[in-house]
């Protein structure tokens, strides 16, 4: 009866006197019936499976050296990230600079560190003293004031923030410049033709307006180089993924170890997409 005077009532609002009546779509409930279906076998899967270990996992999931390399993943991450972004920062800068050679050797450098995956960097990184013996300083062809030992310089720690912040640094260049780049280049000559410098132009009304494409590109990355840091383990560095690998080298439970680290990447990752999400919705409404 509700249902024929809600009908009723937009028949009357409605100009030509016709009905309108929702269009039917039995497909949709067959997709989510089969899409519930399959959730519910894979939680019971996950529950019934005595493989999983859930025991050990959650015996596993607040120790110290777990913990202890949940934290090394997040040093890792902020290190290189804003290692990346400087270099990014000036690799865009001298993008799009007037001078050919400092254009071609941005250009030179983002090629060469795209290209070469990132697992390569920081085995080359790690048997840097293999190449160059002595690392010195002092003038040019001229004599040393400084001599260090490569292999008392180059450590595992030291060799994952170079490998990952100077491949960093060569995508965030291009993020970087493609937000300048997405901001009209009338506003840029509208505000020099009223006395801006070109720091103020660039700092009021460039990047303001860039940050709404960098910051979405950014956070992407952000997240890809928590997940990239599991990579180090390679160095014996003692990562998130590195201490799990040591824990079930011991014990050989393999499956709830790695569950536990997926653990931690899961909320990691989620923590850092709401935040994103954030500051999205915000350089959005500005």
């Amino acid at each position: 009866m509700a249902e024929m005077t809600t009908r009723a009532s937009h028949a009357a609002q409605d100009p030509s006197g016709k009905v309108v009546v929702p269009r039917r779509r039995p497909w949709r409930w067959v997709g989510v019936a089969f899409v519930l279906l399959i959730a519910a076998m894979a939680l019971h899967g996950l529950i019934t499976n005595q493989a999983f270990g859930w025991r050990t996992v959650f015996l596993y999931l607040f120790t110290r050296p777990i913990m202890a390399g949940l934290g090394m993943t997040l040093l890792l991450t902020v290190i290189a990230m804003a290692g990346g972004l400087l270099i990014g920062t000036v690799l865009a800068v001298m993008r799009d600079a007037d001078s050919r050679l400092l254009s071609g050797a941005s250009l030179a450098y983002t090629w060469f560190f795209r290209t070469v995956p990132v697992l390569v960097q920081l085995l080359f990184w790690f048997n840097f003293g293999a190449l160059y013996k002595h690392v010195a300083l002092g003038v040019p062809f001229g004599p040393e004031l400084l001599s260090f030992d490569t292999n008392s310089l180059v450590s595992p720690f030291s060799a994952a923030v170079f490998g990952l912040m100077l491949s960093q640094g060569a995508y965030t260049g291009e993020i970087i410049r493609a937000g300048i780049r997405g901001v009209e280049p009338g506003q840029t000559r509208a505000a020099l033709a009223i006395g801006m410098t070109r720091w103020q132009v660039f700092r009021v009304v460039v990047f303001p307006q860039a940050l709404r494409i960098i910051i979405p590109a950014l956070g992407n990355e952000v997240i890809s180089m928590v997940k990239n840091t599991a990579m180090v383990s390679v160095l014996a560095l003692s990562d998130l993924l590195y201490s799990a690998q040591l824990i079930y080298s011991r014990n050989y439970q393999t499956i709830p170890l790695l569950i536990v680290a997926t653990i931690w990447y899961l909320v990691v990752v989620t923590l850092l997409t709401v935040l994103q999400s954030r500051l999205e919705k915000k350089f959005g409404r500005r």
